[in-house]
């Protein structure tokens, strides 16, 4: 891997202003991620993970310090079509309704505006390939899509640009012990495939023991540790102890046992 990080945090202080009050949710955090790695960020409900990814897509402006994301500052991506290096898979899919499944993939190269619609349906195909779907369904809508399906429809279109960095909400949220495991099989081997550089926010324990070489974990409005799984766990934290060492923890980590043998 590349010594310089795809995503460079420093110093970050951000938060919201609700009646004049100012909530503050990360304070002075910092966070490096290394290019090709896959790194999955936990925390507990209101520590800041989705707000992370927001940072790092530069949707939102952090009150203090800064976030670099492939070289440029996060709030710069959208310029010179800087967004199109980095991929989006949102925790429900949000695909459009109104769209075919190969519409919905098509949609970020078609808005670019430079490609001949023939090239952009056949990189549309190729996507949906890629992600493990049949050709006939790229004329299906999503209403008629079950929610595994819907999952790998909005992973092609994160994809469709080709970005160096994927970022991932919740992306097993919703699906069946079956359809999870599938879609972390996939995300696996395009991680490889692909040399994805990967930010993960999950509580699904069973995901983040499946695909992670990285934790990060949020606690206390910074990062608390930031280690491999095995270290990560063995981190002397209320958080950590209670996220990682409880019953569903425990199973989680026999997997993790059962695949080293």
């Amino acid at each position: 891997m590349s010594a310089t990080p795809v995503v460079e945090i420093d110093g970050l202080c951000s938060g919201f202003t609700t009646r004049g009050v100012r909530s503050i949710i990360h304070q002075d955090l910092s966070l490096s991620i290394a290019r090709g790695e896959f790194l999955s960020i936990v925390g507990g409900s209101g520590s800041g993970k989705t707000v992370l990814l927001r940072q790092m897509l530069g949707l939102e402006t952090p009150l203090r310090g800064s976030v670099t994301v492939l070289g440029e500052p996060a709030g710069e991506l959208g310029r010179a079509g800087g967004a199109s290096r980095v991929g989006m898979l949102f925790q429900h899919g949000a695909l459009f309704s109104a769209f075919t499944v190969l519409e919905n993939i098509a949609f970020p190269l078609r808005e670019l505006g430079t490609l001949p619609r023939a090239l952009v349906t056949d990189a549309a195909l190729v996507k949906l390939q890629m992600v493990g779907l049949d050709p006939t369904a790229a004329h299906k809508m999503p209403a008629d899509l079950s929610g595994g399906m819907v999952k790998r429809v909005a992973l092609a279109r994160a994809l469709i640009m080709d970005p160096p960095l994927l970022l991932l909400d919740e992306p097993t949220a919703g699906l069946d012990p079956d359809a999870s495991d599938a879609f972390c099989h996939l995300l696996r081997s395009l991680h490889q495939e692909l040399r994805l550089s990967v930010v993960m926010v999950t509580h699904d324990l069973d995901t983040i023991f499946e695909l992670s070489s990285r934790i990060a974990v949020v606690a206390d409005k910074h990062v608390i540790v930031d280690a491999p799984p095995r270290e990560a766990i063995r981190f002397e934290h209320p958080f950590v102890r209670e996220f990682f060492l409880g019953e569903r923890g425990y199973r989680a980590m026999e997997v993790l046992h059962a695949q080293d043998l």
